[in-house]
């Protein structure tokens, strides 16, 4: 039996994430300690108190969730002390950097550290109320990709999440979004504008690409312990020396998710575990590889799952 790791994304996070399995995990409760001293500030209270609206800020949100995925992989590793490592790990989008924690590449320092920056740096890359994100549905890659040329008119719009079949997420400049949402409608498919502070995922990122760049250079990459597959080209990657690279050209460039968790499945993975908060990556999986079993591990009642799970 092979088993995938997958740690989710932005979008994910809602305040009191994880607060279940601090009680009985000391290795959840070091993973929020480390990761509000490398900040310098007190996250943890913010993810278990919030306001939602501090917590849902990219640059809080995005090493909210690491510091999540993290906890809850520590309460796993002490619930199922023999837990094997993964064939494959994977994450979406932000939920890379977890896996790469998971994977020993980083540590949950550096990590908190460079979704810190990278959030940040994707907010600040566009202006407010110039960029938009809509969910494209039931429209085939191939015919989505030609709208988007026919909206750009010198615009950008493009890719940016390849989720699952049916369901693709476009970014780009606001005006392009909208000509191509109306396209969508009269192609006889559905789009879905989506509440985001910037387009992530697209061309109009390439500052922040800069800026990850930047940290990614200052940052030690370690071997992994086991391949992650990256959301650049949806291969598996075991080495540390194309880490940095790979997650530089994340940022500006779409999430093949669904051919990611394709790969995993036709090299062997038959069941997953999602490590984090929420239940968003189990959906994309059912409908990508409905064969494939996957257990969502973010609360307590959850990690008593997870030994049955791997039997």
């Amino acid at each position: 039996m092979k088993v995938a790791w997958l740690f989710p994304g932005q979008g994910s996070q809602s305040v009191g994430m994880g607060k279940d399995i601090l009680p009985s995990s000391p290795g959840a409760r070091a993973a929020f300690d480390r990761v509000d001293a490398a900040l310098g500030e007190p996250l943890s209270r913010v993810i278990l108190e919030g306001p939602e609206d501090r917590l849902t800020l990219t640059a809080n949100a995005q090493p909210a969730i690491v510091a999540v995925s993290a906890a809850v992989l520590a309460a796993v590793r002490e619930r199922v002390p023999d837990l094997a490592p993964p064939a494959f790990a994977a994450g979406h989008s932000l939920g890379e950097y977890s896996a790469l924690v998971a994977a020993g590449a980083l540590t949950l320092e550096d990590a908190a550290r460079l979704v810190r920056a990278r959030g940040r740096a994707m907010q600040e890359a566009v202006p407010a109320g110039t960029g938009a994100m809509s969910a494209i549905l039931g429209v085939e890659p191939d015919r989505l990709e030609k709208l988007c040329r026919e909206a750009a008119q010198g615009e950008t719009v493009s890719p940016a999440n390849f989720n699952a079949p049916g369901q693709i997420v476009v970014a780009g400049h606001a005006g392009a979004v909208k000509r191509l949402e109306e396209l969508v409608a009269a192609d006889k498919g559905r789009a879905i504008p989506l509440k985001v502070s910037a387009p992530f995922h697209c061309a109009l990122m390439a500052p922040a690409a800069t800026v990850v760049a930047k940290e990614l250079a200052r940052t030690t990459i370690r071997p992994l312990a086991f391949p992650v597959v990256a959301n650049y080209d949806a291969r598996a990657n075991g080495d540390a020396a194309r880490v940095a690279e790979l997650l530089v050209r994340q940022v500006d460039n779409p999430v093949r998710w669904e051919e990611s968790v394709r790969s995993m499945v036709a090299q062997g993975v038959t069941r997953a575990i999602e490590i984090g908060p929420g239940r968003a990556l189990a959906g994309l999986v059912k409908r990508i590889a409905k064969d494939v079993r996957v257990l969502s591990v973010g609360d307590a009642a959850s990690l008593d799952q997870v030994a049955a799970f791997l039997s």
